[in-house]
Parts: structure tokens; C-alpha cells; sequence
């Protein structure tokens, strides 16, 4: 089944965020929309029905249902059907995770090649995968590839915006996909900043994309505030003895230690970009209001995964801890996050498997002030464990004695 207007737009990742979200918007924009991905029994799914539904689950229980349609699908095992696939298309999209990007370079690489062949119209990959430089990321990938003759009129004729993904979708349960294998459950929010300077060409209008300037700014708000808070209630979730986001959420202690990493990163990125502090406010009081939507049935195990790498520099809390002592403001409350993700780690980590040094994981020196409060906070829960206490609890006393809130002790 065809587009209206015989527009085709390509997703390369048909999971959660390539359906539930970003080939959703394609598709609402009346494109033909073309998945590409390398589990072929999903592909066969999805090109026997032409279709696929998604239900928009409400915070007050309540549900919407819709259909996706005039979607198709091309196995990502199979490089030239890919290839020929991106060669002609409009619009592309990435949402294959971090790691995953590399193993998708084969593909863009050849099908750009056909296309610069074939001097067709400038091909904009919106990189929809949680990094901070993931368009240049990608990019090396793809260019490495590129046979060298292509390399300068590939580079003059496709761009890798970068784009927020601001829809969450949590893992589909059977109860989710109630009786429809392609059925993707998500939340109704569903908006999509996106680099405007990294387009090539003009701009296509998608359903609820957003060009904008100054876009490394809302990359860091989207890591620094949503992804940061993201991870602190699911590490302190999971401390707790909680399953669900939306449960973990509403524990006091929980919240307030998430809400406080929250401010003392917003207070950064309003340095970074004067006169954003309302919009960082209501951004976190609306993420907050997000997080309880217990219909989404979003897991702390699921947000809390590969710790390890949301330790490292750069990423969502050693990233907002360094964004925070660029501009001399304090990280208490980030550091604390910190302390019991380290504390998740080793809970978590197999017997006799060595725990990382953090120095190693964070990149943080052994004698700066940041890491050895990291390591009081961490060693607070530690003994709050040994003593049988609640350690998140253990763990807010722990950073207002620190912080010097005398206020709320």
C-alpha cells in the first residue's frame, strides 16, 4: 500500500520508538513508510497486514486505539533490498540504539552510494538515538564505508540531524500487545526537536517534528533533565524494592532526591542558555507528572539497565555533574544519583565478577571533590544496608547533611 502523495520515508528500526513513535510521525505525514530491520519474522509480520496499531495509554487509565497505515517492511540482513530502499527515498530515520549504530552503516553506506549515482535530491538520516554527537557519530561510521569516489558528493547531499526522542515506550508486554503481536503501547506525549542547522536542503514537515537552533543545548536538557531523572528513579526504584517507574515515583524519599538532581542541572542549563529557567521548570514538572503514568507499565530493571554506561563521562549523570562544576554549581543531589547507581552496579554485578573502578567508569579523578562524595554517598547506602535500614532513605539524609540543607533536616 502506497503513500497519497508517493512520498517514501525509511525507518531503520522498527521497535519501540521506530513504530511507536517516529514511523508513526511518518506515516501521519503521509509518507509510505518502509521498516527495516533484521528481525524477519517482525518484517513478515508487518508486510501481510500493510498495518499496525497503536494504543495511546492515558495517565488517568483511560486508552486511545489508532492504526498505523500504508507501512511495509525490508529485512536488514538483506543490505541491497536496504540499500535500494534508502537510494529513493525522501526521509530517513534512525532508532536502533547506541550501540547498534555501526551495525546499520553497511547499509546507508551502500544505499547512498546508489543515490549520489544516481544524483538524486539531498537525504536527510534524522538520528533519533540518545548521545550526545550521535549525527557525527553516525556519520563517521557511514563515511568509513563510503567507496571514495562518493565521499565529497555524499557529504555535500546528506544530512544527520539529530532529534530528541520526546515519546516514552516501555518494553510491550503480552498484557500490552493483548492478543496483536504488532500492537505498541505508548504514552500520548509525542514531540520531536530536531537540528535544524544539520538539514540538508529543506526541511520536510513530520507530524510533530520541531526544528531548532542552538540544538546541542536541547540534547543536553533531554539528557541532563529527562534521561538524568529517568535514571534516578529507576536506580533508587530499585533500591527500594519497587517494579514500576510510576510506583518508585511516588515514594517521598525518591522523588525528592530526583527532583533535586533535576534542579541542580536545570540551574546549569540556564547558565548555558540564560532565560530558559521557566521552561526547565515546567519541563520538570511535567516529566515528574509523566513518570506516574502507571499504564505504561515502564519497569525500573528496563530504565536502570547498562549502568555502566550511564556512568560514563558524558552520558546522563556524570554528564550533568560536569555540566554543573563548568559553572561552579553545586552536585549534591547529582552526586547522590551517582552513589546509588554505583551501589545498583554492585548489587547486580555476578559473584566473583571485579567491580569497575569508578575512576575507570565516570572519568572522574581519584581526588577530586566529586568522586569522593560519590563514594561517601554510595558507602552511606552500603551501611544502611548492613545496619537493615531503608537506604534510600539512609541516602537523602546522607546529601541534606552534606548539601548543608539545614532547612529541611
Amino acid at each position: 500500500m502506497g503513500s497519497r502523495s508517493g512520498k517514501t520515508a525509511v525507518m531503520i528500526g522498527a521497535g519501540n520508538i521506530g513504530r511507536g513513535f517516529i514511523g508513526a510521525a511518518f506515516a501521519a505525514s503521509g509518507y509510505e513508510t518502509v521498516f527495516i530491520d533484521v528481525d524477519e519474522e517482525l518484517v513478515r509480520k508487518i508486510n501481510k497486514r500493510g498495518e499496525y496499531p497503536v494504543r495511546i495509554l492515558l495517565p488517568d487509565g483511560g486508552r486511545r486505539d489508532t492504526k498505523v497505515r500504508g507501512v511495509r517492511a525490508v529485512s536488514g540482513k538483506d543490505t541491497g533490498a536496504a540499500a535500494a530502499e534508502i537510494a529513493r527515498a525522501e526521509i530517513c530515520a534512525t532508532a536502533v540504539g547506541v550501540r547498534a549504530m555501526h551495525l546499520i552503516a553497511p547499509e546507508l553506506a551502500l544505499g547512498l552510494a546508489l543515490r549520489t549515482r544516481e544524483s538524486g535530491p539531498p537525504l536527510n538520516i534524522i538520528v533519533c538515538e540518545n548521545l550526545l554527537d550521535a549525527g557525527a557519530r553516525l556519520k563517521e561510521f557511514v563515511t568509513a564505508l563510503l567507496p571514495e569516489e562518493v565521499v565529497s558528493e555524499a557529504d555535500r547531499m546528506t544530512g544527520y540531524p539529530e532529534a530528541v526522542i520526546g515519546r516514552m515506550v516501555p518494553i510491550q508486554t503480552d498484557e500490552m500487545k493483548d492478543g496483536d503481536p504488532l500492537r505498541i503501547c505508548v504514552e500520548k506525549y509525542a514531540f520531536l526537536p530536531v537540528d535544524r542547522a544539520a538539514f540538508k536542503g529543506k526541511i520536510p514537515r513530520i507530524d510533530g517534528m520541531v526544528p531548532l537552533d542552538k540544538f546541542e543545548y536541547y540534547v543536553k536538557r533531554k539528557l541532563f533533565i529527562h534521561n538524568l531523572s529517568h535514571a534516578a528513579v529507576a536506580y533508587l526504584g530499585l533500591l527500594k524494592g519497587y517494579t514500576y517507574i510510576a510506583e518508585a515515583v511516588d515514594d517521598a524519599d525518591i522523588l525528592f532526591l530526583a527532583y533535586g538532581a533535576m534542579r541542580e542541572s536545570a540551574a546549569a542549563l540556564d547558565c548555558e542558555n540564560p532565560g530558559d529557567a521557566a521552561n526547565l521548570r515546567r519541563s520538570i514538572d511535567s516529566l515528574l507528572y509523566r513518570f506516574t503514568n502507571s499504564a505504561l507499565g515502564d519497569t525500573c530493571s528496563r530504565v536502570a539497565s547498562d549502568p555502566i554506561r550511564k556512568l560514563g563521562k558524558n552520558d546522563r549523570i556524570i554528564g550533568a555533574l560536569g555540566n554543573c562544576e563548568k559553572f561552579g554549581l553545586p552536585v549534591h543531589y547529582i552526586a547522590a544519583v551517582a552513589g546509588a547507581t554505583v551501589f545498583a552496579l554492585e548489587q547486580v554485578l555476578d559473584k566473583g565478577e571485579n567491580m569497575p573502578k569508578l575512576g575507570d567508569i565516570t572519568g572522574l579523578a581519584a581526588d577530586s571533590e566529586a568522586y569522593n562524595m560519590i563514594v561517601a554517598l554510595g558507602t552511606a547506602c552500603s551501611e544502611a544496608m548492613v545496619r537493615g535500614e531503608d537506604v534510600v532513605a539512609a541516602l537523602r539524609r546522607a546529601v541534606v547533611k552534606l548539601a548543608g540543607d539545614i532547612t529541611i533536616l
